[in-house]
């Protein structure tokens, strides 16, 4: 399909959503990992992802970690074109603004949508055209929704980016939190006319029962709208995709919705993930989940770690604001007893940083000099310029890779190498987002966790994370196949919006 209408340039689609999380980057990711399996070259784009999960591409650029998966779902290696703006946020009013792979600086809700959105317009648009001029398809993730019309003047993620590159629109809505055909109709009929000119149709997720008990709505929003719903795709357990927002983690429960198989060895091995202000790359525990007989849950209250054996505190995108929390709620002085009793703990990234002995930050928090927990002997100073790597290595006898991303530059004064960090008893720390990842390392880990905390617990021999991953991925690719319309998408995707799709009053201004 490569060359839509003999332009030389590939198709595309655009998924939005009627609110965030109504699966968009769900249904992006399936459709990318159908078409990928119909030997289709396809690719993601998200033209401005609000996110704390991100990841270092090959090149070493910075990316929100869902483009990095959608990637994986279509077979191809993440770049960043494929999420030129990511934004970073620091606070409730500002984020870091990280343009194409590489942080250019803070900025205000109201700065950025003021003024510099606007002007990113332009970059992101060439960025999608590099992409068509590669792949046969290009199918982009919207934000939020299309239809926030306070914002629309300066849109460059919804229909900003789908009038400028004349995408068809399929709108995703959530019918498991009800009001889903409401919200299709609203959201089409609060669009301009040329908008609407887009939306080519809808689709259902996460939908539980009978579908045939839903075919008079969509007939009727059809009669109503003049336009298709695409599929009604079913409610589906741990599919366990990287999330955007670290920030809407649930505490007090387990972080992801995967099975926990049971343990290979007597016991199941416990691990408490410290839930810290601005958590980011909280994915890194997804491979410690994986693991049969190993319990993954994220939690705020210091008693609550009193039975895990094993601590993460993972990373963030505020240190001395982690700091400040972990001590204002007990936590801190409850890992220094888990230390001096030489109990596990590990501190990933911001967590590594925040167990050091001092940390000197004109750049992050500009707190200037903070005492850290004191657990292990490391002193950090916040650098100007983002370390963005992707490291490789051996540790525990196992070789070991991940991804770095961090401010904060680490000088290790003694202890055990352990990664880029070091090892003192049973507390650990380290740079390396993603090490957990690499099946042979994270084995070790786990040995050596289960013997510090004298469980009987033996790392499971064949679990590979790699594989699991696909596994889920080409899940989502069946949601799509199986119950999507996928050549009305293929339609679409190569032809562009239909023809003469009517205009629902009252539109926007």
């Amino acid at each position: 399909m490569s060359g839509t209408n003999g332009t030389g340039r590939g198709g595309g689609l655009l998924v939005a959503g009627t609110t965030s999380d109504a699966g968009k980057s769900v249904v992006t990711a399936g459709i990318c990992r159908w078409l990928a399996r119909q030997g289709v070259k396809v690719a993601p784009f998200k033209a401005q992802n609000m996110s704390l999960n991100s990841f270092v591409t090959r090149e070493g650029a910075e990316i929100g970690r869902a483009q990095a998966m959608q990637a994986q779902a279509a077979r191809v290696e993440p770049t960043a074109l494929m999420n030129p703006v990511l934004l970073k946020p620091g606070s409730d009013r500002s984020s870091q603004v990280v343009l194409l792979g590489k942080p250019v600086g803070e900025m205000s809700a109201r700065g950025y949508h003021g003024g510099r959105q606007e002007q990113l317009l332009g970059i992101v648009t060439d960025c999608l055209e590099q992409l068509r001029g590669t792949y046969d398809a290009v199918i982009c993730e919207g934000a939020g929704s299309p239809a926030e019309i306070n914002l629309r003047r300066t849109d460059i993620v919804n229909m900003g980016i789908a009038r400028a590159a004349r995408f068809p629109v399929v709108v995703v809505g959530d019918i498991d939190r009800g009001g889903v055909f409401a919200s299709f109709f609203g959201t089409t009929a609060l669009l301009s006319p040329e908008d609407q000119s887009l939306i080519a149709g809808y689709m259902v997720n996460k939908f539980r029962g009978d579908v045939s008990l839903l075919e008079p709505g969509m007939e009727m929003l059809r009669g109503l709208t003049g336009r298709a719903t695409y599929g009604v795709l079913p409610f589906r357990h741990g599919l366990g995709i990287d999330e955007e927002d670290g920030l809407r983690v649930s505490l007090r429960g387990a972080v992801r919705e995967s099975v926990v198989a049971p343990p290979v060895g007597e016991d199941v091995l416990r691990v408490a993930v410290c839930a810290v202000p601005l958590m980011s790359n909280f994915t890194d525990v997804d491979a410690l989940a994986a693991e049969p007989g190993v319990v993954v849950r994220f939690v705020d209250r210091a008693e609550e770690l009193a039975d895990a054996d094993l601590v993460v505190v993972p990373g963030t995108r505020g240190t001395v604001k982690a700091l400040e929390w972990l001590r204002e709620r007990g936590l801190a002085d409850a890992l220094a007893r888990r230390a001096a009793e030489g109990r596990p703990v590990l501190g990933i990234c911001g967590g590594f940083q925040a167990l050091g002995e001092h940390i000197e930050d004109e750049v992050e928090s500009k707190a200037g000099s903070v005492a850290g927990l004191g657990l292990l002997p490391v002193r950090v100073r916040f650098a100007a310029e983002k370390t963005l790597a992707r490291p490789e290595g051996t540790a525990l006898g196992e070789e070991v890779s991940g991804y770095e991303i961090h401010h904060g530059v680490a000088e290790v004064l003694g202890g055990e190498p352990f990664l880029d960090g070091c090892r003192v008893g049973s507390v650990w720390g380290t740079h390396w987002h993603g090490s957990l990842e690499s099946d042979g390392f994270r084995r070790a880990f786990l040995r050596e966790v289960a013997a510090a905390a004298g469980r009987r617990f033996v790392p499971a021999p064949d679990t590979s994370f790699a594989s699991l991953r696909e596994g889920q991925l080409d899940l989502l690719g069946d949601l799509i196949e199986e119950h999507a319309d996928t050549r009305a998408l293929l339609a679409l995707i190569e032809g562009g919006a239909p023809a003469g799709l009517p205009f629902l009053p009252p539109g926007a201004p």
